[in-house]
């Protein structure tokens, strides 16, 4: 098993051998319970990068060659090892990002279920025809794979995110480097292993390792057709423009602000739990977290004083080997120390804290407890700016179309949703916030496998997006034909054998 133990390092993974060389600079991994290094991960140069593409692209002649149902049944025995592997894979997320171990197994279901979708790819492969468009002329289309395609991770999903990108594009008749966040790699060395354990060609999926010059590498990298990324909105959007600028087809997902609106008629005490599930669900640390709560008109109140009493008892604690914790740790030191300070940020700008997070924690992790923070600004820094920790903000509105406003000033556009029991004002609500997912009484509106991943604003950088069908057209590009066939001048009905058999 080529994974990392102790301090070991992490190995890269090109045309189907397993390397760790000798890197001149290397990353740290590190268990966030625990604060403790756990392995050296090695930043790729750019020629090493170049290296690892080059393997995927001369794996590409065979692999788009190869039939779709051939390509399918690589993976459903992918899905089958996963599922054998389930539990391994949810430990491994534990250990090197920090999750509870039930966040850890709902991460594999989700990556699990875009392996299942990219079983079915065949029948999304297949084209449309329309015969005599013209006199004599039929027309079809079909889809053909893109190229090399690269995938550029972040840590929050270390085995989710990658399976958003390379079942599909590897089912689409792709090849595949992925990139993975360097702070959580070894959960993408190990979906790598049971890649290659289900058969998989060697050179069609690759793992390279590294920072800025690795990612430079792909981006303007000539053999790169595609590439998936998904992080924040600066690196977003410096994804997207470079690799447009180099050719590239780019789907680039950023960060965001999700705002969860509370109604007056809304059900108290299955509203609270939804927050709190979604503002402090992996320590806050994804992109579809609540993050801004709007309160409007009169349950405001004891909407907060039942956050406050709800939040503050949820257990907090190291998650490696301890099922009965609530909450985990933020990824690192420094990150914990940069969330805690939005607290005093808060208070500057003439916020209130009535749960404040911080406290002493046994252990050594990188620990921080939920907040809440009252009377938030649409302008202020909290409320404009993603966070990306256990602080859930309250804005209070005074009507429902005060509270579309605050998403409207907001420049992200991911998620949104509403807690109500008014048909109108959900579907007012629906139609009108600012944002490309939304949900009625449900805390996280993230789509499953078979819907795309609709991010709008500075929330997503491209056109077609992560999931879903939309997945499949991005991975692929169609091709047109026109056929017209003439009757020649000795055709087949002058042929004798023909009229016998005619008779």
């Amino acid at each position: 098993m080529a994974t990392a133990t102790s301090v070991d390092v992490v190995p890269s993974f090109s045309g189907g051998q397993w390397q760790r060389g000798e890197a001149v600079r290397c990353g740290e991994v590190f268990n966030p319970s625990t604060g403790k290094l756990i392995a050296r991960v090695p930043l790729a140069t750019a020629a090493e990068t170049a290296a690892v593409v080059a393997a995927a692209k001369a794996a590409f002649v065979d692999w788009s060659e190869t039939p779709a149902v051939e390509r399918a049944r690589v993976m459903f025995q992918y899905r089958h090892l996963m599922a054998a592997h389930f539990e391994e894979l949810a430990s491994l997320v534990t250990r090197e990002h920090g999750k509870t171990l039930a966040e850890a197994r709902a991460e594999v279901q989700r990556g699990l279920e875009m392996v299942e979708f990219a079983c079915s790819v065949p029948t999304m492969l297949m084209g449309d025809t329309l015969p005599n468009i013209a006199g004599g002329v039929d027309a079809e289309t079909n889809r053909h794979p893109v190229g090399v395609c690269v995938g550029i991770t972040p840590y929050n999903f270390p085995c989710m995110v990658p399976l958003w990108m390379f079942p599909v594009a590897i089912a689409c008749g792709n090849t595949f480097v992925l990139k993975p966040s360097e702070k959580v790699p070894l959960s993408a060395v190990r979906l790598g292993e049971l890649l290659q354990e289900a058969g998989l060609p060697a050179g069609v999926f690759n793992v390279v390792h590294g920072d800025k010059e690795c990612v430079d590498a792909l981006l303007t990298h000539p053999e790169v057709a595609a590439i998936s990324f998904v992080g924040s909105t600066a690196i977003a959007k410096y994804i997207y423009e470079v690799g447009a600028k180099h050719g590239k087809r780019v789907q680039a997902a950023g960060g965001a602000k999700n705002h969860l609106i509370i109604m007056p008629d809304a059900d108290l005490d299955q509203s609270v739990k939804a927050l709190a599930a979604s503002a402090y669900g992996c320590a806050g640390q994804r992109c579809m977290a609540g993050s801004v709560a709007v309160a409007v008109g009169k349950i405001a109140d004891p909407l907060v004083d039942e956050l406050c009493q709800y939040a503050g008892s949820l257990k907090v604690g190291p998650t490696d080997g301890n099922e009965a914790v609530d909450m985990g740790p933020v990824i690192r030191a420094e990150h914990r120390d940069r969330v805690a300070g939005y607290l005093d940020i808060a208070k500057q700008e003439g916020a209130t804290v009535p749960l404040d997070g911080r406290r002493d924690f046994a252990g050594g992790g990188f620990l921080l407890g939920p907040s809440v923070v009252d009377r938030v600004e649409p302008r202020m820094r909290l409320a404009q700016e993603e966070i990306f920790g256990p602080v859930l903000s309250v804005v209070r509105a005074n009507s429902l179309d005060a509270a579309i406003e605050v998403g409207r000033n907001c420049p992200y556009g991911n998620g949104a949703s509403i807690f109500t029991r008014d048909g109108y004002a959900a579907r007012e609500f629906k139609h009108r916030f600012n944002a490309g997912m939304i949900g009625v009484n449900v805390g996280v509106p993230a789509p499953m496998a078979w819907f795309p991943f609709t991010g709008w604003n500075q929330s997503f950088f491209g056109d077609l997006h992560i999931q879903g069908t939309e997945s499949v057209s991005f991975y692929t590009r169609q091709k047109m034909t026109l056929t017209r066939w003439f009757k020649s001048a000795a055709d087949s009905f002058q042929d004798p054998v023909w009229k016998t058999a005619k008779r």
